[in-house]
């Protein structure tokens, strides 16, 4: 039984069915005259949804038209987007998300469940986040965001509310997070983006960043509300600027329940794949030297993550950070430099080993001979086919994962690396690749996409209650990716397709809530994690309201 009727029903996307009423619920519920006569079934109304998304070509369109279908109908829009998952997952978030966010003051309609909340009044965070939910007891996971790093964009403001929305939608489709147990927030903190501040349109604050003490201050009291509120929440941080994003995340994940996915998500993801890439080479992750081209947070996050991978296989810390070389805007991090951040610090080497100063990448791949190369720049183009045929000089199978997102800001096709490896290449991108044609052999092109990882890390810590998110779960997460793989193929992915996306996400709840146990981190009392895991998932299907 619920207790809306007529509009309020039908206004409400988690309540509302649509043509799919039936004529009994319509009576009871005052919604005769309020919806077209006939009856449809979930699988007819998805038909007539699929069948107009084919006809919208261009993809940020289609993204507007999905969206429109969440605002209205959360359910529907879960089981279209669900039953044809490798082709919509690109267009409700990476890479057209990204388009979205750009122009998402021009097209803004409703707020599609997420909070604002403005750096200017603080004292109305905990009001904005009541007034934000339906059910204070319900909501178990936060994606919050102040739009400074989105993606490989930059600072858009406000407008990185499209990515909380987007990245819980991903929750949901994935690993089966209840639509109703998630909050999507954006800090508006200001934007030093010119083009918004000067944009009539821009509907978020139209001052600089603010920072320092104020900004932080803001954060702990956010915090503090939605633990008050919600004590055993999720909070997810995503695409804070690289001044913030490492701060906040040291700050609080010693004793909250909270992690960073572009710190720790893209960096677990590569865990997989070089594991992966350590079986394909028969070179142990503890001998694999990585070269990560772009050291901002996903950089430095993923060399941490790689870091943390070769210490649990048997070197000392000393010994791990030896093999890692990291390139940014100045060139091939050395101690010397004035400019560091604290991240970079730890990876930068000593000025003695190199005869000079390297700023050109394929010089610095002859000089350091790397097995692995990551690029999370964000330069498209940096892995020239120099760059790319010096590490296949070196390699037998150069492990190259241009994974910056969206595909305009990608650091090397697909296509290029395999021919210009001569199809030795192990290939990993950040955006959707088609497959590669190649002297006979067809390369299916693994993808970094976090969606492999987050949502069933994120199911497993909710499934856990966990209290903390351990060093020790996220490596859990990433073997259970890796379970999944076939590298038995030639031309085989280094990580699993998309279509396999709701299985990966089962497999890594189930191992993040074994680890959970296993460390004592566990609130909630549980005897089978694949169990536990499975009754968690939510399915997108109608309720009957009789």
């Amino acid at each position: 039984m619920i207790n809306l009727k007529g509009q309020a029903l039908l206004r409400n996307p988690f309540l509302n069915k649509g043509t799919a009423f039936s004529l009994e619920e319509r009576i009871k519920y005052d919604l005769l005259g309020l919806l077209p006569n006939s009856v449809m079934s979930i699988d007819e109304q998805e038909n007539i949804v699929y069948a107009k998304s084919k006809s919208i070509k261009d993809p940020l369109e289609k993204h507007l038209y999905l969206m429109n279908i969440y605002d209205v109908n959360r359910t529907l829009f879960y089981y279209v987007v669900s039953k044809h998952i490798t082709e919509f997952l690109p267009i409700i978030y990476t890479p057209t998300i990204g388009d979205a966010v750009i122009n998402y003051s021009k097209n803004y309609d409703t707020s599609k469940g997420a909070v604002f909340l403005s750096i200017d009044r603080p004292d109305e965070i905990e009001n904005s986040i009541k007034c934000g939910v339906h059910d204070l007891d319900e909501i178990k996971l936060i994606v919050v965001t102040d739009g400074e790093g989105v993606l490989g964009i930059g600072d858009w403001g406000v407008h990185g509310v499209d990515i909380s929305i987007g990245k819980l939608a991903v929750y949901t489709v994935a690993a089966g997070v209840n639509p109703k147990n998630v909050l999507p927030v954006v800090i508006d903190a200001g934007t030093n983006n010119e083009k918004l501040l000067n944009d009539p349109l821009y509907v978020g604050n139209k001052h600089r960043r603010v920072t320092g003490k104020q900004y932080d201050d803001f954060i702990d009291k956010f915090v503090k509300v939605c633990l008050n509120l919600f004590p055993e929440v999720l909070i997810h941080w995503e695409d804070f600027g690289r001044g913030n994003a490492r701060k906040i995340l040291e700050k609080y994940r010693p004793n909250i329940c909270t992690f960073n996915d572009d710190i720790q998500g893209t960096g677990v993801m590569m865990v997989s794949a070089v594991n992966a890439i350590s079986k394909v080479t028969n070179i142990p992750v503890k001998d694999h030297k990585i070269l990560v081209f772009g050291a901002g947070t996903a950089g430095v996050g993923v060399s941490d993550q790689i870091l943390l991978e070769k210490i649990r296989n048997g070197l000392s810390e000393k010994e791990a950070l030896s093999q890692f070389y990291l390139v940014d805007r100045q060139g091939l991090l050395t101690e010397d430099m004035c400019d560091l951040t604290e991240g970079q610090k730890k990876y930068a080497r000593s000025k003695s080993e190199f005869k000079k100063r390297l700023t050109n990448l394929a010089e610095i791949v002859n000089e350091v001979k790397p097995t692995i190369l990551i690029g999370t720049s964000g330069c498209h183009g940096a892995f020239t086919k120099d760059v790319i045929e010096n590490m296949a000089k070196i390699n037998e199978r150069p492990a190259i994962m241009p994974i910056s997102n969206p595909t305009k800001l990608c650091e090397a096709t697909a296509k290029d690396i395999i021919e210009w490896s001569d199809g030795r290449a192990l290939v990993v991108t950040g955006s959707p690749s088609d497959p590669v044609e190649y002297k006979g052999v067809t390369y299916t092109i693994g993808q970094a996409n976090n969606a492999l990882l987050y949502p069933g890390l994120g199911l497993g810590i909710i499934v856990a209650k966990s209290r903390v998110v351990t060093d020790g779960m996220l490596s859990a997460a990433a073997h259970g990716i890796a379970s999944l793989q076939d590298l038995s193929k030639p031309g085989a992915p280094i990580l699993p397709p998309v279509e396999n996306l709701k299985q990966a996400s089962k497999l890594v709840a189930t191992a993040v809530v074994e680890q959970a146990i296993k460390e004592g981190v566990n609130r909630a009392y549980i005897t089978d994690a694949k169990k536990a895991v499975e009754k968690e998932i939510w399915e997108p299907v109608y309720n009957n309201y009789l």
